[in-house]
C-alpha cells in the first residue's frame, strides 16, 4: 500500500505540474495517472487501497467542503435565494428529460434505463467545481453578484436529488414501485443534513470559545483534528439511519462548517479555512487519481460515437436548464455563461454509481457504465479548462473590503 499511496502522490503531482506547464487544468494530470496506473491499464496500485478507494475519495471531498463551508456566509446565501434552490434540481431534470429523448433513440434504450443513464450524467462534480469556487471567493472573482456562493449551493444539494432519483429509477427497473416516500426522501435529506450539522458546528464552536475563556486555548492544529472527526462521524450517521430517515452527510458537513465561521472569531475562522487548504493539496491528487483509477477504459470503445453525441447534447439541455435557473437574476450574458460552463463537469458521482447497474446484473449495465466513463473523460477536463480560462474575463474582479487587505491568488 505504501509503494501505490507513494505512485499516487509523485506520479500525480508529476503530472498534475505537467499538465500545468501546458496551460491545463492538474486535474487532468492527476485524472490520467489514475486511468494510467490503474488497474485497467497498467494495475501497479495495490488491490489492498483500490478496496479503500471509496473511502479515501470520501475524505478526500470532506475536506473540500469543510473548506468551503468556512468560505461561505449565511448571508450571502439568504441574498441568492431562488436561484440556487433551482439549481439544485432543474439542471439534473433537463438533462435526464434529454436521455429520455436520446437513450432510445441512439442508444438502443427503453425508458426506464435511458432515465437511470440521465440519472448518473445528471450530477455535477463538487470535487471539481466546489474547490474552483472557493478560490473565487478567496481571490474576490464574482463574489459581488454573489456567483461562486449560487454554484456551490447548488452543487452541494444537486448530488443529493440526482443519487434518490438514481436508486428510485434503479428500484423501479427492478421491479419495484416508486413510493412517495422515495422523492420526500429529498427535501427531508436536505433538511436534516443542515440541522444536523449547525447543531454540530454550534456545539463544537461553544466548546472552543469556553477552552479559550477558561485558559485552555486549543491550538488551530487540534481544532482541525476535532472537526475532521466529527465530519467523519457526519458520514458515519448518513449511512447508520438511511434504513428509518435520510440524511445528507455531505450538506451536513457544510452546515457545520459554516455554522463554526459564524460563530467563532473570523481570524480563527480564516486560519482553519487556511489549513484545510493546505490539507486540501494533498486530499486532491488523492481524490482525482482515485477518481481515475476507477475509471475502465475499455468501456469507452464498447459505447462508440453515438454515446458521445448523446452525452455533448445532454450537455447543451442541461445548459438551457441553468439559463432557466437565472431568468430574473442581475447577471448579465458574461456571468451566466461563466454559470453553464460550471455545471459540465462530471467525475465522483459517475465513478461511484456507474457500475452499480453492471454489478446489479441490469441488461444496461455495460451501457451506463460506457457512458460515465465517456462523461468523465469529456465533461471532467472540458469543465476545468472552462472554468479555468474564463473566470477573469467572465467574471467582474471585487475590490477587498475597506481595511481588508486583499489575498492574492498562489
Amino acid at each position: 500500500m505504501l509503494t501505490s499511496l507513494a505512485l499516487i502522490f509523485i506520479a500525480g503531482l508529476a503530472m498534475a505540474a505537467l499538465c500545468r506547464c501546458l496551460r491545463l487544468p492538474g486535474i487532468i494530470g492527476m485524472l490520467a495517472t489514475g486511468i494510467i496506473l490503474g488497474p485497467f491499464c497498467l494495475d501497479l496500485f495495490d488491490p489492498s487501497i483500490l478496496m479503500i478507494s471509496a473511502e479515501l475519495r470520501r475524505m478526500a471531498l470532506i475536506i473540500i467542503l469543510i473548506k468551503a463551508g468556512l468560505s461561505l456566509k449565511l448571508s450571502d446565501l439568504k441574498k441568492v435565494g431562488r436561484p440556487a434552490i433551482l439549481m439544485s434540481f432543474l439542471p439534473a431534470c433537463f438533462e435526464i428529460a434529454a436521455l429520455l429523448l436520446l437513450g432510445p433513440r441512439f442508444l438502443g434504450l427503453s425508458l426506464m434505463e435511458s432515465a437511470i443513464v440521465g440519472a448518473v450524467l445528471g450530477a455535477v462534480s463538487p470535487a471539481v467545481v466546489v474547490p474552483r469556487m472557493a478560490q473565487l471567493m478567496e481571490t474576490r472573482y464574482g463574489t459581488e453578484k454573489r456567483i461562486p456562493q449560487l454554484i456551490m449551493a447548488g452543487a452541494s444539494c444537486d448530488d443529493i436529488f440526482v443519487i434518490v432519483l438514481f436508486t428510485t429509477f434503479i428500484g423501479m427497473e427492478q421491479g419495484e414501485s416508486a413510493t412517495l416516500r422515495n422523492f420526500l426522501d429529498i427535501p427531508v435529506s436536505i433538511v436534516l443534513g443542515i440541522l444536523l450539522g449547525g447543531l454540530v458546528g454550534w456545539a463544537l464552536a461553544i466548546f472552543f470559545e469556553r477552552r479559550y475563556v477558561h485558559g485552555n486555548r486549543i491550538r488551530n492544529s487540534l481544532k482541525v483534528i476535532l472537526i475532521l472527526g466529527f465530519s467523519f462521524l457526519l458520514m458515519a450517521a448518513e449511512d447508520a439511519v438511511k434504513e428509518w430517515v435520510a440524511v445528507s452527510g455531505l450538506l451536513a458537513v457544510v452546515s457545520m462548517a459554516m455554522v463554526l465561521s459564524m460563530k467563532c472569531t473570523p481570524a480563527v475562522s480564516r486560519r482553519l479555512s487556511e489549513k484545510f487548504g493546505k490539507l486540501w493539496l494533498a486530499a486532491e491528487v488523492i481524490l482525482f487519481v482515485l477518481v481515475g483509477a476507477a475509471v475502465d477504459i475499455r468501456y469507452t470503445m464498447e459505447a462508440g460515437l453515438s454515446a458521445v453525441l448523446v452525452i455533448l447534447l445532454a450537455l447543451v439541455l442541461r445548459s438551457v436548464g441553468v439559463l432557466f435557473c437565472l431568468i430574473g437574476t442581475n447577471l448579465n450574458k458574461k456571468e451566466r455563461l461563466y454559470c453553464v460552463l460550471s455545471y459540465l463537469p462530471k467525475a465522483t458521482v459517475q465513478a461511484a454509481i456507474g457500475s452499480v447497474p453492471l454489478a446489479l446484473g441490469l441488461d444496461c449495465g455495460n451501457m451506463v457504465l460506457s457512458v460515465a466513463v465517456l462523461s468523465i473523460l469529456i465533461t471532467a477536463p472540458l469543465g476545468a479548462i472552462a472554468m479555468d480560462l474564463s473566470y477573469k474575463k467572465l467574471l467582474t474582479h471585487d475590490e477587498a473590503p475597506a481595511g481588508k487587505p486583499e489575498r492574492l491568488p498562489k
